[in-house]
């Protein structure tokens, strides 16, 4: 069974707070996701295709395809703020490895952050 593989894609010189989450989750998710950290500074092309400015940006792949997923944000290839909570990251990539294994591209996120930013 393939692996799920998370990503997150930053700039290494950057002190971000989302390390702390995926290093704690990292031993509880092994059995079905991957995380890497790579620095967005050494894939160039990478950060054209994807669009990466942020801060940091996690993003899923699945058996070498791009799996996205609806946060309600409209932005559906990727999570790029920093989520502090560390089950609510287990379950956004719960559900994007049970999509992924059922062949689905996009995925419906267990809750919606369309309203995260409002006060």
């Amino acid at each position: 069974m393939a692996p799920l593989l998370t990503i997150l894609l930053r700039k290494l010189s950057d002190e971000i707070e989302m390390d702390e989450v995926l290093a704690a989750v990292a031993e509880t998710i092994k059995n079905f996701a991957v995380i890497y950290l790579v620095d967005i500074t050494e894939v160039p092309d990478f950060n054209t295709m994807y669009e990466l400015y942020d801060p940091s940006t996690v993003m899923f792949f699945f058996r070498n395809k791009h799996i996205m997923i609806d946060l309600g944000t409209g932005n559906n290839n990727k999570i790029n703020w920093a989520l502090k909570d560390k089950q609510e990251f287990i379950d956004i990539v719960e559900t994007v490895y049970r999509g992924a294994r059922k062949g689905r591209g996009l995925v419906i996120a267990p809750k919606d952050y369309s309203t995260k930013y409002r006060y």
